[in-house]
């Protein structure tokens, strides 16, 4: 090496080490390009008086307007700026056009979504709106483009993705509220074509025994728990006689996955007087997690519409893409909503005519298919032409057991199933005029549970329900031609399920039956969860006598594992019963940290769940080898229920529905322990080391940080939390699944209310306000309901008034 040589490398050193300073100052001006203008003043013609958008700690945005109009424009301007690229996945996600923008990799998921033609769908709904919905949409969308247009560079993830964002439509924002619909009843109903499968395959006492409707966990609104049917006697179902060839592997399932767990929320209030005056109401709806989160704390300020000197004022959650308060209170009442599970899905038989296989038979004769070729944009790649055939009931989307061709009836595909009649809660003062609004609103069938501040509270269904003949059975894929079958437009609203003032002044949903009879026949049964969550907040509610958001709290934090409580009663007797062994000794030891809570720290939790589900799976497969001697690709679809079937055979343990391969119901129960053990002790520290919060740590992700280098990715995301609780409790948690937000609120006493949420408020990494409030909610830590101070204002003013 030359005397030289070190003074070059060092040079050269230096030069790379001020090139990387130099890029990631420039990636960091770029980056700051893209923030959301939080203070100063915005001119534009679109607005015809000022509005102030004030900003507090957590990001939580208040706008002050003149007028509704004008609020909206400027809603729409905060979403754009802070929320744009998530808006653009929500419209595009039903629309199937993510390809789009991330090329042939989510071509599958477009696929699946285009043949349901969401965006021709809502295209058209859009012009049937009522003139005001129509024009509070375009004064929204003229708002996002002027805020989206307003930033100086695009936002990060279009930077990485090297695409500039299309303008947002009208038609955007119905689609917002058509991805609600994929998000809370998936678009391919599995759970009624397996029905069909299973009932063709089965004999009927074991169709029935499996496909029953609720037992003992129930816990509903009006009405006993149901009757678990009878075991199917031998002479109908003998599993002793299968070839254990037909059984799909035991380790399919590991112990660690849900096998019969639902998308949900849970929603319960308590009448005034037990509250101090006004109803008390209480809200955590959970979704899929990410970063930022789904909902964007909201309160809005402006003139009464009706009562000149009033002033209407909104406080909650809005849904970025749509112009409304989504849940919350406006000083009179407070609103809530949980997935209602209802039947909203039907698979329609289409009878084909044997000589022209276009045209099906309907009630009212010979009808054509129509045939749709929709062009998949395909970045990268070429483009692709799908074809859709349409009938009078929806698109033909499957096959049944038999190969008839199924069209898939949804309620999404409806006229006035999408439109923005949520935003009239905004002025209603009455449980009586919010159940009217709702009732017809387009948004997806959900339980609604409200109260007002005179201490009035009613639960019922918003959201458009079928009006279904009576000629057919609407869990099982069936013939509409013949007249009198199948929907016959809407359900009429005097006719929906409701409860209003309830006796015992307590309501509670949890995505669990709430019905009985001829209210449930209307709602139908779209695969209800089990009930252990909805048993568990009822019970807690009894046992209060008077009620402060404190106590809503404590019992949406409730991750008490009643639900496991005998599952580990079980695991214990297997344990004693079985061979001594290492592994034996191991689980036994385990258990003794049981302290009845799904706790971060408890090995004991996480063995027991464990094996339960391999129980679970271990009984059910039995039933699904029958299945797959006649149809050898079977598998089981979700069995909310399936754990009142489970335990029955559990306590009868009849011989003749054990597969050949165990000896009695003690084996079977021996070797799934076996099974979960060595699965436990194959990883490091063994059992003991397999505690719940190792199992369940926050994954709650942005979208790209996965495509980035590790140190960016995890400063995208939000920290690795240890996190409590589970599916079968209030609490409900999961790595990326759980509470999306979470509050409690008495209209009228809002300044005592919460509202925690994960996630953050903005999806801008630079922003003050990214992962804003995220902490609070992993720890239940009261964040108060109402904005807090003004930290940063924001004026928008009309282009002819010049800043004070």
């Amino acid at each position: 090496m030359t005397p030289r040589a070190p003074h070059r490398l060092a040079r050269l050193a230096c030069a790379l080490v001020i090139l990387v300073l130099l890029s990631v100052a420039i990636l960091w001006l770029v980056l700051r390009g893209s923030l959301p203008q939080y203070e100063g003043t915005v001119q534009t013609d679109a607005l015809s008086a000022s509005v102030a958008v004030e900003r507090d700690t957590l990001g939580t945005a208040t706008l002050r307007a003149q007028n509704r109009r004008d609020l909206v424009w400027a809603l729409g301007y905060v979403h754009a700026q802070e929320r744009f690229f998530e808006m653009d996945l929500m419209r595009r996600q039903p629309a199937g056009e993510l390809a789009e923008l991330f090329g042939p990799r989510v071509l599958a998921a477009d696929r699946e979504a285009r043949k349901h033609r969401m965006r021709v769908r809502a295209s058209s709904m859009l012009k049937e709106l009522p003139l005001e919905q129509r024009e509070l949409l375009d004064a929204y969308r003229d708002g996002v483009n002027e805020g989206l247009d307003a930033l100086t560079t695009n936002s990060f993830p279009y930077l990485l993705l090297g695409l500039k964002p299309l303008p947002w439509r009208s038609e955007d924002s119905l689609l917002v509220i058509g991805a609600m619909y994929f998000t809370l009843k998936e678009a391919s109903d599995v759970r009624e074509l397996a029905f069909s499968t299973l009932r063709d395959a089965l004999p009927p006492a074991a169709f029935r025994f499996l496909s029953a409707k609720g037992g003992k966990w129930d816990a509903p609104l009006l009405g006993p728990p149901l009757a678990w049917p009878d075991i199917p006697p031998a002479s109908e179902l003998d599993l002793r006689k299968l070839d254990p060839g037909l059984m799909l592997p035991v380790d399919t399932h590991s112990p660690d996955e849900y096998v019969d767990d639902i998308l949900g929320s849970n929603s319960f209030a308590v009448a005034g007087s037990l509250a101090g005056g006004a109803a008390l109401v209480a809200n955590d709806m959970h979704l899929e997690l990410r970063v930022p989160n789904i909902w964007f704390r909201t309160r809005f300020i402006y003139p009464h519409p009706q009562r000149p000197g009033e002033t209407s004022d909104i406080t909650g959650a809005s849904l970025p893409g749509t112009p409304a308060i989504t849940v919350g209170s406006n000083r009179h009442v407070a609103w809530s909503f949980t997935n209602s599970y209802g039947d909203l899905i039907d698979w329609v038989r289409i009878m084909r005519d044997p000589d022209d296989p276009l045209r099906y038979r309907t009630a009212d004769g010979w009808k054509r298919i129509e045939v749709h070729r929709e062009v998949l944009r395909v970045r990268g790649a070429a483009d692709e032409t799908l074809e859709v055939q349409e009938t009078e009931w929806g698109p033909i989307a499957a096959t049944d057991h038999d190969g008839t061709p199924l069209a898939f009836a949804w309620t999404a595909h409806q006229p006035g199933s999408m439109d923005i009649k949520l935003t009239e809660l905004e002025q209603v003062e009455s449980v009586d005029q919010a159940i009217v609004i709702v009732r017809t609103a387009g948004i997806p069938a959900q339980n609604f549970i409200v109260g007002d501040r005179t201490g009035r509270t009613a639960w019922t269904i918003a959201g458009r329900l079928p009006a279904r003949g009576k000629e057919y059975n609407p869990r099982l894929p069936s013939d509409w031609s013949a007249p009198g079958t199948g929907w016959n437009g809407w359900l009429d609203p005097a006719l929906y399920p409701t409860i209003i003032d309830p006796i015992d002044q307590r309501l509670w949903t949890a995505n669990a039956r709430t019905v009985e009879g001829l209210m449930l026949e209307r709602l139908g049964d779209g695969g209800f969860d089990l009930g252990a969550r909805a048993k568990q907040i009822r019970d807690s509610l009894y046992q209060h006598d008077y009620f402060t958001p404190a106590t809503m709290l404590a019992i949406q934090l409730d991750d008490r594992a009643l639900f496991l409580a005998r599952w580990r009663q079980l695991l214990e007797q297997t344990l004693e019963r079985t061979e001594a062994a290492p592994w034996r000794t191991e689980m036994q030891e385990a258990l003794k940290d049981w302290d009845g809570h799904a706790s971060t720290d408890s090995a004991a939790y996480r063995v027991v769940r464990a094996f339960r589900q391999e129980v679970v799976n271990g009984v059910l497969r039995g039933f699904e080898a029958v299945v797959r001697e006649k149809y050898p690709e079977f598998e089981l679809p979700p069995l909310n229920q399936a754990e009142h079937a489970v335990w029955k055979l559990i306590e009868e343990r009849p011989p003749h529905l054990l597969l050949p391969v165990h000896a009695d119901w003690d084996d079977l129960l021996g070797k799934c322990a076996h099974r979960v053990a060595e699965r436990f002790r194959r990883q490091p520290g063994g059992i003991a080391a397999r505690t719940w919060g190792e199992r369940n740590t926050a994954r709650i992700r942005h979208p790209f940080s996965q495509a980035l280098p590790l140190f960016i990715g995890k400063w995208l995301d939000m920290p690795g939390d240890e996190l409590a609780g589970d599916s079968k409790m209030p609490r409900v948690q999961g790595p990326a699944f759980g509470a999306s937000n979470r509050f409690a609120v008495a209209p009228g006493d809002e300044e005592s209310g919460y509202f925690e949420m994960p996630g953050g408020q903005s999806g801008h990494p630079l922003s003050p306000y990214y992962g804003s409030g995220h902490e609070d909610w992993v720890t239940g830590r009261l964040t108060p309901f109402l904005p807090g101070p003004s930290e940063q204002t924001l004026h928008l003013l009309p282009a002819s008034k010049k800043p004070s």
